[in-house]
């Protein structure tokens, strides 16, 4: 797993708190931290949180069991975390909702991923402003109207 023992938790019902989420895993193995992720202004929770265990296969394991199960009436995703789960690993099924950014997963629109991802990322952004600077004058005419004055 990336980020040894890290797991991303989305759909979180508003009243799910570190107690409730840690009561809920804490029957897969012993959990190093828990953190429900909240609005800096308002301090009410954004939906997702992260739980870390001291070992890895108790993370999968969780993953296994608690991926799609419900929790305070809400029906929770369980992934790696900063492996497209979350916003700041690449928003998962989450769409673009993620921090954005160019490179990491592009079908995920965010930043993440691991080092192939990212550098495949990079190598298509140069690659079509390769392809799209050249030909033409200054203000492209020749480009846009496929080369006719």
């Amino acid at each position: 797993m990336s980020d040894e023992g890290k797991l991303f938790i989305g759909g979180l019902s508003f009243d799910t708190n570190e107690e409730s989420l840690s009561a809920a895993f804490s029957k897969y193995g012993t959990i190093e931290k828990v953190d429900v992720i909240r609005d800096r202004e308002t301090g009410n929770s954004r939906g997702f949180g992260f739980v870390k265990y001291d070992n890895a296969e108790d993370a999968k394991d969780a993953m296994d069991g608690m991926n799609g199960t419900s929790l305070d009436g809400r029906s929770i995703r369980v992934d790696e975390a900063g492996k497209g789960g979350g916003p700041r690993g690449g928003g998962g099924s989450r769409g673009g909702r993620g921090r954005g950014g160019y490179g990491g997963e592009r079908s995920y629109g965010g930043g993440g991923g691991d080092r192939r991802e990212r550098s495949y990322g990079g190598d298509r952004s140069s690659y079509g402003s390769d392809s799209r600077s050249g030909g033409g004058s200054g203000d492209n005419r020749g480009s846009r109207d496929g080369g006719y004055e």
